[in-house]
């Protein structure tokens, strides 16, 4: 879906209520988009824990404005299933994320420079 608005139209055609209703949560995991304005932004939130983490930040239940009651989780689960066909993992986003030399490089300790060595080490000798 392209908006959080069409998503959630979707919700209150599946549970009722009104746009107003969900549109924080639908707000939520498209934010991501303020880093990239593409596809992309989708692996920081559209999966198994941003849909949980979704409840840690509503809370577990979402109170509609008609006064039903349903799981934060299932506007999550909709809201990810619309935009991706199902629900990843976090590993399954990893996974397609090509590895670059820079991901993984750190310095050693034999090549940084002693008084650099002297801070990491809070004085002590090197």
């Amino acid at each position: 879906m392209a908006h959080p608005y069409h998503h959630s139209l979707s919700s209150v055609k599946k549970w009722g209520g009104i746009v107003e209703d969900y549109l924080r949560i639908h707000n939520w995991f498209d934010e991501s988009k303020k880093i990239i304005a593409d596809f992309r932004h989708r692996a920081l939130r559209h999966h198994a824990e941003g849909i949980f983490m979704v409840e840690t930040l509503f809370g577990p239940t979402l109170t509609l404005s008609t006064g039903r009651i349903l799981p934060t989780r299932w506007v999550g689960e909709q809201h990810v299933r619309e935009d991706l066909g199902f629900i990843p993992s976090f590993a399954d986003w990893v996974k397609a994320i090509r590895p670059e030399p820079w991901m993984g490089r750190a310095p050693r300790v034999q090549d940084l420079p002693v008084l650099e060595l002297i801070a990491v080490n809070g004085g002590a000798d090197v």
